[in-house]
């Protein structure tokens, strides 16, 4: 716990960790590479569909592993990943949330993180002067003298993502009850499981049924500081009014806040079900 000196009261000390690609960016690092390689993007699509079948990598690992052994990226070196996380379109006010879990939550104070399967020069490039560099956790690598990727030093994807909470868990001492874990896609899922047995809060930032499911809560917008609402309601406590206040003291009104329970169906009909038994 730290003190606020200007209210001489306790803060409680969490840890909040987000994905990157289509978390806080609208795409994904890498079509963004692909496309300043001159790659088509359904190709990089086609290769990654491709490993994900065969459970070739880790989820969300798919970037990395072209990135050693695929002949179109191979030539890939840092100043590559650098320029592509300059052009990757990221979400609105990424900076004021980061400012606000600092230091604008009264009686709270989240230490933001990133951590990412892509590689983390793109993610560092992408948020520079928004997180910290040392706030960033994504895919590392050796490189050879020539400039190569030689191999790989760690991917943060699936169960790699999994180690870092429980290590930023450790190193800040933050107990497992004050994560909050956001993502997009299947590659958070183990952490999303992760944070939820330890009765931690859990963001889906997409309608991708891999997390919904799985998500304690689910907020969709362009605007990266719609996650504090799912965080003040959940972990401090607040009710839609203070929220809006709040939102409204930092210089944005809520024009449309709209709640809705996704319920996922897939429906046959009872006449073919019976067909198809009689033809067995």
């Amino acid at each position: 716990m730290t003190i606020d000196n200007k209210n001489s009261k306790v803060k409680k000390e969490y840890l909040f960790a987000s994905d990157f690609d289509q978390t806080l960016s609208f795409n994904d690092s890498g079509f963004v590479l692909s496309e300043m390689l001159g790659i088509p993007a359904h190709e990089f699509e086609r290769k990654s569909q491709g490993m994900a079948k065969l459970n070739l990598v880790q989820q969300g690992a798919e970037l990395t592993y072209l990135l050693l052994h695929d002949p179109q990226f191979r030539h890939v070196r840092r100043e590559h990943l650098i320029e592509a996380g300059k052009r990757i379109p990221l979400k609105e006010q990424i900076h004021l949330l980061y400012r606000i879990l600092d230091k604008g939550v009264p009686g709270y104070h989240f230490n933001f993180y990133v951590l990412s399967a892509a590689p983390a020069e793109i993610v560092q490039s992408a948020l520079e002067g928004i997180v910290p560099p040392d706030h960033i956790f994504g895919s590392e690598f050796k490189y050879s003298t020539t400039g190569e990727i030689e191999t790989i030093v760690r991917v943060t994807a699936g169960y790699g993502k999994v180690a870092r909470i429980v290590q930023l868990q450790e190193e800040l001492q933050i107990g497992p009850d004050r994560v909050v874990y956001a993502g997009d896609g299947s590659s958070d899922v183990h952490a999303m499981l992760h944070v939820n047995r330890d009765a931690g809060l859990t963001i889906a930032v997409s309608e991708t049924r891999d997390v919904t499911q799985i998500a304690k809560r689910t907020v969709l917008s362009a605007n990266a500081l719609a996650m504090l609402v799912p965080i003040l309601e959940e972990v401090a406590g607040w009710q839609p009014p203070e929220i809006q206040e709040f939102f409204e003291g930092n210089g944005f009104l809520v024009r449309e806040w709209a709640r809705a329970r996704t319920d996922w169906l897939t429906l046959r009909s009872a006449k073919s079900e019976r067909a198809d038994a009689a033809t067995i």
